[in-house]
């Protein structure tokens, strides 16, 4: 469960402490490009709903998967990812130091590259489209049952919702490439199945977070008044 316990929690803290940084700093403080890359990072489609869809051409597609290669978000999530693996000594045979770290880093960001560059590939093959939109609903449940089945879902151009081949491709691609440079004690077959099964439970899980991050945005955006200001008129 390493891979689920270093995903899943480290993209909420990165994503909660910038909601408290939009809270802190108001309004006015240029951050709509930060969360233009929060949105790219997450393959979110602007805080858009599904009745918001609109199909991508080749170069939109293009754009959007270079920025998604160089998004600081991405970065900061794998600089902080390394570190706990470099904290909990995994992969033992590459044992500490900068070095060490570095290897690590690069583990991390390899898988991230390949995953991103074969369900790019296959998604702009097959007009496959993977980026997230809201439901567009009010009650709880049913939101968290959207965002579920979200994870495995893509949109054709005309909007029809089927299994995402790109996307679990792409999972499966950065998972079992990466045996290729992991030490013995992480390049078995199995360890490659393991690790794709807890990617798309994270993946779950973090499309629940993106159902509702649109939400913490927005009650992070409505400052109050300062303690004993007038209130506004209208």
């Amino acid at each position: 469960m390493l891979l689920m316990k270093r995903c899943l929690p480290v993209r909420t803290l990165l994503v909660l402490l910038f909601v408290q940084s939009c809270q802190a700093q108001g309004p006015n403080s240029g951050v709509q490009k930060s969360v233009a890359r929060l949105e790219n990072y997450l393959n979110m489609a602007g805080g858009q709903n599904a009745s918001d869809f609109r199909p991508m051409n080749q170069r939109e597609r293009n754009a959007l998967y270079f920025r998604s290669l160089v998004n600081p978000w991405g970065l900061g999530k794998a600089a902080m990812s390394a570190g706990l693996d470099q904290w909990n000594n995994k992969p033992e045979e590459w044992r500490q130091g900068w070095g060490a770290y570095g290897k690590r880093f690069a583990n991390i960001e390899g898988q991230y590259v390949t995953q991103k560059t074969v369900t790019h590939l296959l998604s702009s093959a097959l007009h496959e489209d993977n980026r997230y939109f809201g439901s567009g609903k009010h009650q709880f449940w049913p939101r968290v049952g959207y965002a579920v089945s979200a994870t495995f879902l893509a949109r054709s151009d005309e909007g029809k919702l089927s299994p995402s081949i790109s996307q679990l491709s792409g999972v499966a691609a950065g998972a079992f490439a990466a045996r290729l440079w992991l030490p013995s004690s992480q390049s078995s077959p199995s360890d490659a199945a393991i690790s794709m099964g807890v990617t798309m439970a994270a993946n779950a899980a973090t499309s629940v977070f993106k159902e509702f991050l649109p939400d913490l945005l927005r009650h992070s955006r409505t400052k109050k008044p300062p303690a004993g200001a007038p209130p506004a008129r209208h």
